[in-house]
């Protein structure tokens, strides 16, 4: 007799996502696998007594969403401190900063527990604000947020991260180690006093501060993770540094309470820590892995530090920064790979795009195809580099909710002019080759919002239909994290990690950030219902 099914999910419209993608109406599940795929009544003689029957009602299911590149505890953060993202104008981050500062001194944050763990409880602090969006268009400042509070450090982080504010007490705070960074990361508005504003390294000193232990880390993954359930997310990589974060994954698998496969991504300097406790990239369980290692190269287009070959149109003297020069990428990528570990770099410039590509092709110890060597965001390559990330079977890791910039009068149109049509180049990395990954970089998190971005982006040239957005989402990602065989599809032998989503996205693929997400499972257990 055939052993019965844990749980059949039927009278739905099921994707695969394999090539091609073929539609069924039912799968069954035993032991967190997909064991068959057919008709609703064909799955029945699988149905034992005690079967789960899970009535799809006609909703679309999905493989899950793999996030390729997403910081957890920032997203985590959002949820418990300021989220800024909602403002529309410096004054109303204040606001919203000023409520935070209301809840920090009246002891009623969530972000701080007992606070025995946790460094910030005396800070006030908000993430993810995008001036570019506003009427407004400036980087919050110490006289902002000196509007907040002068007994309390404050610091307000742009949605990329590589723009802070910090007030005057902050400032004062840390001034020993802000006159340690270089000059052009802590901006003067007139030469002599600091603005506030600080870029790249010059946050570093306030990440540390404001860095959580381990209980308060586990509160903020938590609130994260229940937002990715929420989401249709069933696995994410995390890009990691200076965090208890890998613990807390640790401890949350081992106690059965993890809710979606994580891997880890190391910054560069962890290495020699990785090397010597034996965590290899894939080292780990069915929940938890050891992914690349990673570094930067330039910064961002927010920050105007991402490295361009031309002057960004809005600061014709500027060409970006160099966050790791090239040759000390191409030395740490040499000496992760020699160690057999899969590398990945954020480059986001043309410039820097070229350099790691330089790097990669520089090295001798691996072919970077089959190491899955991977470049984060990818934003503004040429005909050159993509046929180059072609060549060399590169990953671009990239993030479609970008796209939300390239419009007209967009960030994209006021730091590079013209060139912002050049950006994003989805249509042509797949045409060349190119394999595909998409993630968020918690900005946000919403794999629906990528999607909706990557199928109506503004140059029509650079579309994707929705099967190919969604695979890049689903099955692109897993082949990131070496995950393929397992992940990525709706197929025998294959993990039961889906996503049931409300109504169609190719039926609905003008308004695709709009559809629910209805129910998310992981290895067969369901992590969220919202049916």
């Amino acid at each position: 007799m055939t052993d019965a099914a844990d749980r059949l999910f039927v009278n739905g419209e099921i994707h695969t996502l394999a090539t091609p993608d073929e539609t069924h109406e039912a799968v069954a599940v035993r032991d967190g696998e997909v064991v068959r795929l057919g008709r609703s009544y064909e799955l029945r003689f699988l149905e034992g007594v005690d079967t789960e029957v899970i009535d799809l009602d006609g909703r679309v299911l999905l493989p899950g969403f793999v996030d390729a590149h997403t910081h957890l505890t920032t997203v985590g953060r959002y949820l418990v401190h300021a989220d800024l993202s909602a403002a529309d104008s410096p004054s109303e981050a204040v606001d919203l900063l000023a409520e935070r500062a209301e809840e920090v001194e009246s002891g009623d944050s969530d972000a701080s527990g007992d606070g025995s763990d946790d460094p910030a409880t005396d800070w006030v602090l908000g993430y993810g604000y995008d001036e570019s969006t506003w009427d407004d268009a400036r980087y919050l400042t110490r006289a902002d947020l000196d509007r907040v509070s002068t007994d309390r450090p404050v610091a307000a982080f742009r949605e990329d991260m590589h723009v802070a504010a910090v007030n005057g007490v902050a400032l004062d705070r840390f001034a020993d180690e802000l006159a340690g960074v270089p000059d052009e990361t802590v901006p003067t508005g007139d030469g002599s006093e600091p603005t506030g504003v600080l870029l790249e390294s010059a946050i570093d000193p306030i990440y540390e501060a404001v860095e959580p232990g381990p209980s308060a880390t586990r509160e903020v993954v938590a609130a994260a993770l229940d937002d990715c359930a929420a989401k249709g997310i069933t696995g994410f990589h995390d890009m990691v540094r200076n965090s208890h974060a890998p613990r807390v994954y640790r401890d949350l698998d081992a106690d059965g309470d993890l809710t979606a496969r994580v891997r880890i991504n190391y910054w560069s300097d962890h290495l020699d820590a990785l090397r010597e406790v034996g965590l290899s990239t894939n080292a780990g369980s069915d929940m938890v892995e050891t992914g690349a290692i990673k570094s930067y190269t330039d910064g961002s287009f927010g920050g105007r530090t991402a490295r361009l070959s031309e002057p960004y149109a809005d600061a014709p003297e500027e060409t970006g920064q160099w966050v790791v020069d090239p040759d000390e990428l191409a030395a740490t990528v040499a000496d992760a790979t020699a160690a057999g570990y899969q590398f990945t770099a954020h480059a986001i410039g043309d410039e820097a795009i070229d350099a790691v590509l330089d790097a990669y092709e520089g090295d001798s110890h691996t072919d970077p195809e089959a190491a899955r060597h991977r470049i984060e965001h990818v934003e503004l390559a040429d005909d050159g580099a993509i046929e180059r990330l072609a060549r060399t079977g590169a990953v671009a890791s990239v993030q479609p909710n970008f796209l939300k910039w390239a419009g007209d009068d967009g960030l994209y149109d006021a730091r590079l002019g013209d060139r912002r049509t050049e950006t994003n180049r989805y249509r042509d990395m797949l045409d060349a080759g190119v394999h595909l990954a998409f993630g968020s970089d918690g900005m946000p998190m919403d794999p629906l919002l990528g999607v909706h971005h990557a199928v109506n982006a503004p140059a029509e040239a650079q579309r994707l239909t929705v099967t190919e957005a969604l695979r890049a989402y689903t099955r692109g990602a897993a082949y990131a994290g070496f995950d393929e065989d397992r992940l990525g599809t709706v197929a025998p032998g294959k993990r039961a990690d889906f996503v049931a989503l409300d109504s169609s996205p190719w039926a609905e693929s003008a308004a695709i950030r709009d559809i629910d997400v209805a129910m998310t499972v992981v290895d067969g257990e369901t992590v969220y219902d919202g049916r």
